[in-house]
């Protein structure tokens, strides 16, 4: 099992930690704590680098089995029991955490305004997309859509993350719009993302830790996707 250290502060650059286990074939380890995320719910996997000594593998891959992380490396990796320090490329996490809160926010008020559910999204360093069951979707509701959420970057909102058992999460009627009854049984435990005063969501992801962080979120694109489906392409302002 690996302790999840991104779960708790998204803002750790750095960790020390221990090799238990290394597949030699994928050339990845498991550590036995991480502040690497491994991708889930939209959001890219981290990069970066780890090191014992002297020596330096980066980091290139990252993903989650079960339980356990492993970081896949350029190279022959270290042994078991190795003790390393994890580095993160943090100029990318922190516009990914950037980018993920954006969405939340845009999510946030169209559920609020409009009562429009999310039905997909996906995100890079500093742009993202994300669907929602509109009927229709005309330039004038798209612009109206950025000054809400740009309203609510300005806002200064503080984010708040909660790791909450599944009996009182499902006690929280907003997380019922991110389907949490679809997660596994043996998920006993919730964690919980708020943007103070706007939104509430079951998410795993990394976040800054107030909305004034985003900065300017730009809506760039708007499509049908079909005939009760409408994407909205979203970019960060530097």
């Amino acid at each position: 099992m690996t302790d999840l250290l991104y779960q708790t502060d998204s803002y750790l650059r750095e960790f020390e930690a221990t090799v238990t286990a290394v597949d030699p074939e994928a050339r990845a380890v498991a550590l036995d704590r991480t502040a690497f995320y491994p991708g889930g719910g939209g959001q890219p996997h981290d990069t970066g680098t780890l090191q014992a000594g002297e020596q330096t593998w980066p980091v290139t891959r990252v993903k989650k089995q079960g339980d356990t992380v492993w970081h896949t490396v350029d190279g022959d990796p270290p042994p078991v029991g190795t003790r390393v320090v994890g580095r993160l490329d943090w100029e990318r996490r922190y516009k990914l955490m950037r980018t993920h809160t954006a969405l939340h926010i845009l999510s946030g008020v169209i559920w609020r305004d409009y009562g429009a559910q999310v039905t997909g999204g996906n995100m890079q360093p500093g742009r993202a997309r994300m669907d929602f069951e509109f009927e229709r979707m005309r330039k004038e509701l798209v612009q109206e859509i950025e000054e809400k959420v740009n309203a609510e970057v300005a806002a200064a909102r503080p984010v708040k993350i909660a790791i909450l058992p599944r009996e009182e999460a499902f006690q929280i009627p907003d997380l019922i719009r991110t389907k949490i009854n679809l997660l596994p049984p043996q998920i006993t435990q919730v964690r919980t993302v708020e943007i103070e005063g706007l939104d509430l969501q079951a998410d795993g992801g990394t976040h800054v830790a107030n909305t004034s962080e985003v900065g300017r979120i730009r809506i760039v694109d708007y499509k049908s996707k079909g005939r009760i489906n409408k994407r909205l392409v979203i970019e960060l302002e530097d």
